[in-house]
């Protein structure tokens, strides 16, 4: 495989500039070649090898500036898959607002998956964006009961029918883009995305309970009865989504002892969602789904950056989660933390109750008096935990929340 003069230019250019060395490009080598590996490290110094972020990726999911140096046609490559990015996002949506029982297709991995596959290519047209959405689902025919009012005033249950999408497997997904790009979708297109997808949204079975310094730190469990039921009472504003009401429902999923599952965001977790999920994630899930069936099924569930935007979904006054709602959109914990306009490092954290607690990768929800809840990880649920000698290394204001 020929490599251009240009590619060389940029993996040289982004591994001998300190934001280059902080992101070596592992998925701009395996796109284009390995020659640009051996190029790149040949003007890098020894540590600019070894971190395998990727700028592109970063610029590409965060809008992270880099180098002048940069040639303008990588610029342009990578304000085309940001055009992309938002065409996607909009196919998503459109799906998924037929989606019903908390599933949902993944907009983080969806784009994923097109950048480890199309990266480099024009952006595409907004048919050409929903036809690829499209291979990550299908619609069926259903019936529901819904409640019609007669003319005389009284209420009656009629059936009526409506079209549900519903998410495809991972792999049943790979099929289909093989079939509609007309190429082979091979394993190294899969571990790209699996590796931008991790750098992106994180690891999906959350932390493992260590501290800055890598012990053990303490780890308060609620002591509530399971209850499913969704507590608004003590909210200050139902109708708007402030740092209060966060900190009143991430204390309230913390005593209910909510789990853990990847993908989830405070619904319960019913077998077939669970199903669902297992089969959105089979890499992430596979090795703890006994321990989810045993654990967690039955009960809310949540991951990390769940936790917040099922806060940002709730509606109040029905005390349902209804997903992509009240302007706040379905992001990663990284991606929540780049958009943040107000952000430091812990160390400069204000006394705010509902700041945003993070570090690469997962986020908690401050409470106040040096106190965090999280949704720890698969083993853990939602948890409460100390500031103080924990992984966080940045606050930040959540956007879409008010801290008036």
């Amino acid at each position: 495989m020929a490599v251009s003069p240009m590619l060389i230019k940029v993996a040289a250019t982004l591994l001998t500039s300190e934001k280059g060395r902080k992101g070596v490009g592992f998925l701009l080598v395996a796109i284009f070649a390995p020659v640009i590996l051996i190029a790149a490290i040949l003007c890098s110094n020894t540590a600019g090898g070894a971190d395998h972020n990727n700028s592109a990726v970063e610029a590409s999911f965060y809008g992270v500036t880099y180098s002048e140096d940069v040639p303008d046609e990588f610029r342009n490559h990578i304000a085309d898959m940001q055009t992309a990015f938002s065409l996607l996002d909009s196919a998503v949506a459109e799906a998924n607002a037929n989606m019903t029982d908390g599933n949902r297709l993944d907009p983080i991995q969806v784009k994923v998956i097109f950048y480890a596959l199309c990266f480099g290519e024009n952006a595409p047209s907004q048919r050409a964006a929903d036809r690829f959405v499209d291979c990550f689902f299908i619609t069926e025919q259903r019936t529901r009961t819904v409640l019609v009012e007669l003319e005389d005033g009284s209420v009656i249950e009629q059936e009526e029918p409506y079209t549900a999408t519903v998410p495809l497997s991972l792999a049943a997904a790979y099929e289909n883009l093989a079939a509609k790009l007309d190429r082979t979708v091979t394993d190294e297109d899969k571990e790209n995305a699996a590796h931008i997808y991790t750098m992106i949204a994180g690891n999906a079975n959350g932390s493992d309970g260590t501290g800055a310094s890598g012990g053990t730190i303490q780890i308060d469990y609620g002591s509530g009865t399971g209850s499913t039921e969704l507590d608004t009472s003590g909210f200050t504003n139902p109708v708007g989504k402030n740092a209060d009401d966060l900190v009143q429902y991430a204390i309230h999923a913390y005593e209910e002892h909510w789990g853990y599952v990847w993908g989830t965001f405070g619904h319960v977790l019913t077998e077939s969602l669970f199903e669902a999920k297992l089969a959105q994630y089979p890499d992430a899930l596979a090795g703890n789904a006994d321990f989810i069936r045993q654990t967690w099924v039955g009960g809310r569930t949540t991951d990390c950056v769940g936790l917040i935007k099922g806060y940002g979904w709730l509606d109040a006054e029905t005390e349902e989660i209804v997903y992509n709602t009240n302007g706040m959109p379905d992001i990663s914990a990284n991606e929540m933390y780049h958009s943040a306009t107000a952000s430091g490092p812990i160390d400069t954290i204000p006394e705010t109750p509902g700041l945003a607690v993070w570090h690469d990768g997962h986020i908690g929800v401050y409470i106040g008096n040096g106190e965090v809840v999280e949704a720890m990880g698969t083993r853990y649920g939602v948890v409460k935990t100390k500031l103080e000698g924990a992984r966080w290394t940045h606050w930040l204001k959540i956007p879409y929340i008010s801290y008036d």
